[in-house]
């Protein structure tokens, strides 16, 4: 990542100071960001499964770890992103990544006062939203045939 003063002065140096930003403060701001977008889990694959299983469990709220699938590279006055993401099946891909991308460029420069260079995305697993409903009715209709049987 390359550092450019010449789109003029950073927030974070004044005549007074300088502010540093840590890597985990950007990683878990572009996180959360990502994860505000509706139909987007963050981590993908595994980690998103035994997330959830994890959260189930312990009774915490899903998405406790705010920078899981998100890697940055913070420098004095910019920042580059790396997001792994899954994506709920049925849904587009590049427009879910596209918000995703914008949501996190606006809240890191807002929030954060570093320039947002770019904001890279792997898309890793399709995730299929719960078919509880289905399975209820299944159960419904496997429990009357049933009573069904030891009527008959």
């Amino acid at each position: 990542m390359t550092e450019t003063s010449s789109q003029g002065s950073s927030p974070l140096k004044t005549d007074k100071g300088v502010t540093n930003i840590s890597d985990a403060v950007v990683a878990q701001i572009a996180g959360i960001a990502a994860q505000e977008i509706e139909k987007v889990q963050m981590g993908g694959g595994a980690s998103a499964a035994v997330g959830s299983f994890l959260s189930s469990v312990t009774g915490s709220a899903p998405g406790g770890n705010a920078s899981k699938g998100v890697s940055v590279e913070v420098g004095q006055e910019e920042a580059a992103i790396d997001l792994t993401m899954a994506i709920e099946y049925g849904q587009s891909i590049p427009q879910l990544t596209e918000a995703a991308r914008r949501n996190v460029i606006n809240k890191v420069e807002s929030l954060v006062g570093l320039r947002v260079t770019e904001v890279n995305i792997v898309v890793n697993d399709v995730q299929v939203p719960e078919e509880r409903p289905r399975l209820g009715e299944q159960e419904q209709t496997e429990e009357m045939a049933r009573r069904q049987e030891q009527r008959a």
